[in-house]
């Protein structure tokens, strides 16, 4: 039998119209904005009259430090959904949507694999139904409105060298990290230095997927601070009066988007923060609707468990008020093995001792995920060359622990090869055992906060940050902005923000570079080490191998 690839499988989906998929949820055909047949978006009316619904049961899917030998989290996310749905619960799974930068670097799409996929795998891993589009558009048009606003006299007394607002594009360039804009004369506007992010790190990224409606997204959109005048006196969105048109452009975006898995079941997705650089999770409205619909509803949540479930933790459930019911932890003997020491072109080979090794990633992981008062499992994604003693160490490594792993064959097998694992979530679900908190207080100072998430989670000996970082800090919390959350944002390969250092290293110095202020969003960013809000295409990305083949169909998405 030939091995099929990712898009070869999704292509060969027995999609029904999405109408079906809503009824599956009791979404009634007038409450969908149809994208085509297998997709659409939620009303909002529809949302808003699922209020004093009760809640369904919410599984949180996370992951081990990513490595190159992969780990499989949001295909563990889908597959987890069809193996609930399979041993009979009403299960819904919500994810992100893709970004165009991964797609065309190196990472790949967003809709899972194998046998465990969303379809339709093209569309989302593309432009899907232009959420991105429009949050770039919203964001961009605050941009040009500021630059305006100084051009015609500057009323607000902005002062130039503190419009802290970038522009954003939804692509890899690290040629647009620091630019210089309005060159060219008096009529193009005053020169000055500012960048570009990518469209995920966006704080309208992150408004969007924390809002809860479209009047919250607005009162968001105007809290935000876009630049400071001469006696450091913030000014606001609103102050630009942008955040009107800005919530126009986004009142179809805050829709969450239906569609369904290989197996026919419903999937929202919705929002695409990155875990290493945002928040990593998807929409709070996506994630609230599908807990009134769904009697289980199984999310995912960026890289691994140090960066996406802690702000999963820490910011979308103390923001929203959710709270998870148990937490599954992906793993692979493949990336226990490159933990342990074995290189990317030796993991084919048996190595009993480099899993055990590397299984210290692991545990760290799970003794983390433990603290926040949620119940554990381990899902190990099967691969083909994983041998018996390999799965064995690991299991004896978890039950070592007090938890148990499960190997999980999804991505060949799809909701068939999950089943056990779909048991014991909802084991754990209805044990009640969940007594979700949060890491730390809102009272906490804000470099606490830091200090708390880099000790605790991290595991670091200190945190560095110069005086100008901890004075920024010092005047936010005295401007009323301490109760806040933090967001770090640190390389998603290491505990520490040395990508290199794998394992469970102990005791580094975690250095913070530059605080931003997100108060719309309503959270600090620490950016920390060497992290780029905006990243580079690799040496070789993968749009070189994308393009239509003869019969007009998509190759090279993976």
């Amino acid at each position: 039998m030939a091995f099929k690839t990712d898009i070869e499988i999704a292509r060969a989906a027995r999609k029904r119209p999405i109408q079906e998929i809503g009824a599956k949820l009791g979404i009634p055909a007038d409450a969908l904005l149809p994208y085509g047949h297998d997709k659409a978006k939620v009303g909002q009316d529809f949302i808003a009259g699922l209020a004093g619904r009760p809640d369904g049961k919410l599984i949180l899917v996370t992951a081990i430090n990513p490595t190159p030998a992969g780990e499989g989290k949001t295909t563990t996310t889908v597959g987890l959904g069809d193996g609930l749905n399979r041993i009979g619960k009403k299960a819904a799974i919500c994810i992100r949507e893709a970004s165009l930068g991964p797609n065309f670097g190196m990472k790949g799409g967003a809709a899972g694999g194998g046998h465990a996929q969303v379809v339709p795998m093209e569309d989302m891993n593309l432009h899907f139904t232009g959420d991105f589009h429009a949050i770039t558009a919203a964001h961009n048009l605050l941009s040009a409105m500021i630059d305006n606003h100084i051009y015609w006299g500057n009323t607000l007394e902005i002062d130039q060298r503190r419009v802290a607002w970038r522009r954003v594009l939804d692509m890899n360039d690290r040629a647009l990290r620091d630019v210089v804009t309005s060159l060219g004369g008096v009529a193009n506007g005053f020169p000055r230095q500012t960048g570009f992010d990518i469209t995920v790190a966006s704080e309208v990224m992150a408004i969007l997927c924390l809002a809860s409606d479209l009047k919250d997204l607005e009162r968001r959109l105007g809290d935000m601070i876009v630049a400071y005048r001469r006696d450091r006196s913030p000014i606001f969105c609103r102050d630009i009066k942008a955040d009107g048109a800005m919530t126009v452009l986004l009142k179809d975006a805050m829709q969450p988007n239906l569609v369904q898995t290989l197996e026919n079941n419903p999937a929202f997705v919705h929002g695409g923060p990155f875990a290493n650089i945002a928040h990593g999770c998807n929409s709070v409205i996506a994630t609230r609707t599908a807990l009134k619909l769904a009697d289980y509803v199984v999310t995912e949540a960026g890289f691994g468990a140090d960066l996406g479930a802690e702000k999963f933790m820490n910011i979308k459930c103390r923001k929203a008020g959710l709270a998870p019911d148990a937490v599954v932890i992906v793993a692979t003997v493949r990336a226990m093995k490159m933990n342990g020491g074995v290189a990317k072109a030796d993991l084919g080979a048996e190595n009993v001792n480099a899993v055990k090794a590397g299984c210290a990633n692991l545990g760290r992981h799970v003794e983390n995920v433990k603290k926040f008062g949620v119940p554990v499992v381990v899902g190990i994604n099967h691969f083909a060359g994983d041998t018996e003693a390999e799965i064995a160490a690991v299991k004896d490594y978890v039950a070592g622990l007090g938890a148990e792993a499960i190997l999980c064959r999804h991505w060949a097998e799809g909701g068939a090869g999950i089943e056990e694992l779909a048991h014991k979530v909802v084991e754990l679900a209805e044990s009640g055992v969940a007594d979700f908190k949060p890491l730390y207080e809102d009272a906490m100072g804000l470099f606490d906060k830091i200090e708390t998430v880099a000790k605790s989670i991290y595991h670091a000996g200190e945190v560095s940050a110069d005086r100008k970082v901890r004075d920024q800090l010092k005047e936010w919390e005295d401007q009323g902005y301490g109760g806040l959350p933090v967001c770090m944002a640190k390389t998603q390969y290491s505990f520490s923000t040395d990508p290199n250092l794998r394992g469970a290293p102990e005791g580094h110095t975690l250095p913070v570079r530059e605080v931003r202020l997100s108060a719309g969003a309503g959270f600090v960013v620490a950016i920390c080490g060497e992290i780029m809000t905006m990243p580079g295409l690799p040496k070789v990305p993968a749009s070189e191998t994308i393009r239509l083949n003869g019969e007009g169909l998509i190759e090279g998405l993976f």
